[in-house]
């Protein structure tokens, strides 16, 4: 299925009890092939959704409410698209349910279904807010320190290098000025990216210039995070190399994929102050 399938971009009638057919699925694979990603993916990693209109009833018809944290293997054969995850999960507003438990397994069941891969789903409830739903900034240095030109505003990977020859460093960066636009509805999507790399060091001037040449660029969040990676690597060819970008929410999801080629811990999840 296609995105100009789904119902994003189009009106809709909102459905408010239990409907998992709402749900629609894109492939990954059409989208990698198309930034030159072989069927062996040079990286592994997940995709953080987080959800935070979930509601639903009671027995006694009380609502309930939820924040709603989802972890997709970047591996999974398909993505949820975003709009019909909104809807889907809309649709249990007025939908009765015995326990948050039952609430949240049979939300792990139609999405992991839907992905082709086993989707982790936790649910935090209001009790739980001030001790499981963190807010800090990335670490690492600040691209955005830098007072540049710019006037390049899709993706050019040429403007990326690295200083090899140079002794190898292991650093962290980060910048808050991604933007790259919806590829059905072309809304803006928001975003802060950080990078870790350990390899040549790579020109700070010149990657801050290629994270802001998103700006007019067309791609949805996960496919925007590979092709950062994957023209890191080709062009600057670091050792080992992590992207994670935290998108700013809409229709109450916000979407953050990691991708990395060596191993680390899954990030904390913790929301950025623009989220």
């Amino acid at each position: 299925m296609t995105p100009e399938q789904s119902s994003l971009g189009k009106p809709v009638q909102y459905r408010a009890h239990y409907d998992p057919t709402l749900l629609f699925p894109i492939d990954r694979a059409s989208g990698r092939a198309a930034i030159g990603l072989a069927a062996q993916s040079p990286f592994f990693g997940t995709d953080i959704w987080n959800g935070y209109e979930l509601s639903w009833l009671n027995r006694k018809g009380k609502p309930q409410i939820a924040v709603a944290t989802f972890i997709v293997p970047a591996d999974s054969p398909n993505i949820v698209e975003s709009k019909s995850f909104k809807l889907y999960l809309g649709s249990f507003s007025q939908t009765a349910f015995d326990s948050i438990d039952e609430v949240r397994a049979l939300i792990r069941k139609d999405v992991s279904a839907l992905c082709g891969a086993n989707v982790s789903v936790q649910l935090v409830a209001p009790y739980e807010f001030g001790v499981k739903l963190k807010m800090e900034e990335f670490e690492g240095l600040s691209l955005d320190r830098l007072d540049l030109d710019a006037d390049i505003y899709t993706p050019d990977p040429s403007l990326l290098s690295a200083a090899v020859g140079e002794s190898p460093v292991d650093e962290t960066v980060f910048s808050n000025l991604l933007k790259s636009n919806c590829p059905v509805t072309g809304q803006p999507d928001w975003g802060s990216v950080q990078i870790r790399y350990v390899g040549a060091p790579i020109d700070h001037a010149g990657l801050l210039r290629y994270i802001i040449s998103y700006r007019e660029h067309t791609g949805f969040h996960e496919l925007c995070v590979e092709q950062i990676f994957m023209d890191i690597m080709r062009e600057c060819k670091p050792e080992r190399l992590a992207v994670y970008a935290r998108y700013t929410r809409r229709g109450g999801l916000d979407i953050n994929p990691f991708r990395t080629n060596f191993n680390l811990p899954l990030p904390d999840n913790a929301r950025l102050a623009r989220q």
